[in-house]
């Protein structure tokens, strides 16, 4: 058996905890079948499951568990209370459970929960929550391409891509399946809802209803249709979608007033219901729509 604590051995046979006397550091637990690089440095209460990789030069210090089958490709940073769970991938550079940028936070033991499956490409950066929050989670299947962020209390669904570059603030929320294209900003407690598709470049202090497509600043153009057809949405609940944006956002008018009309003329499918749902739970508001008329649905 050996101890990759020592700084030069790659892989255990059996928990570190196993052996205390050969081991002092019997906080780190590597399960049989994990392989970790002699130029890794692990300190702290650290858990590695069966068939875990760390690769070279990666730091793992804090409370921090890891799922069978996650790869830390090299140059990988983990910090604080972070669990990550099985088969997620991490590109060099990512660094995963900092402190918030919060000039209010003190230390406090907050923490980072992320799912399966989720691939963190290159300069990814996950904060831990904040002094007013607990915890930043990631769900599962989620794909953050190259110098993406979410900060503090952060929440992102399952299988959501948030493309190169793009900012999420704290508290915001990200729904399923949503895209959050390159270089894209958005305000700290902003909803992104289920299926939305985020434009290149745009950025946001507003809610992002599901299933909308968004560009500019705050500006909604259209359903996702191409999204929603991917997803296996059937004609008929794309059309009643359209009419339903169509109705909210086809012009700028009393949002209110235009969310009964909507809701009275029922029934609707239940994603429309959704919509209207989202629309009436926001607390930021939601974005606009054109000043002159729909542009129309996105065929990209």
């Amino acid at each position: 058996m050996s101890d990759r604590t020592d700084g030069r051995s790659t892989h255990m046979s059996k928990p570190a905890a196993a052996d205390s006397d050969a081991h002092p550091r019997s906080g780190v637990v590597i399960h049989p079948g994990a392989t970790v690089h002699p130029s890794a440095a692990i300190t702290g209460e650290v858990e590695l499951a069966d068939g875990v990789t760390i690769g070279p030069f990666c730091m793992l210090d804090g409370r921090i568990r890891i799922g069978s089958g996650t790869r830390l490709i090299g140059h990988v940073t983990i910090l604080g209370d972070t669990e990550i769970g099985q088969g997620n991938v991490l590109h060099p550079n990512v660094v995963i459970g900092d402190e918030p940028q919060d000039l209010g936070y003190t230390g406090g033991p907050r923490r980072v929960a992320i799912g399966n499956r989720n691939v963190f490409r290159e300069g990814v950066t996950i904060h831990r929550g904040s002094e007013h929050g607990e915890v930043t989670i990631i769900g599962d299947g989620n794909f953050f391409m190259q110098n993406s962020h979410a900060a503090h209390d952060c929440r992102v669904g399952n299988s959501a891509i948030i493309a190169g570059g793009a900012l999420l603030a704290g508290w915001v929320e990200v729904g399923d399946r949503a895209l959050v294209s390159g270089n894209c900003v958005v305000h700290q407690y902003t909803r992104i809802g289920r299926l939305a598709m985020m434009r290149g470049l745009s950025r946001t202090s507003r809610d992002v209803p599901p299933f909308c497509i968004m560009d500019l600043t705050h500006t909604l153009r259209g359903i996702n249709v191409v999204g929603l057809r991917r997803a296996g949405f059937d004609a008929k609940t794309i059309r009643a979608l359209r009419d339903a944006f169509n109705g909210l956002f086809g012009v700028r008018q009393n949002l209110k007033l235009a969310l009964t009309r909507l809701e009275t003329a029922g029934p609707h499918p239940a994603e429309v219901d959704e919509l209207i749902a989202f629309v009436r739970g926001s607390k930021r508001g939601v974005a606009f729509g054109p000043r002159v008329g729909a542009v129309g649905d996105s065929d990209e």
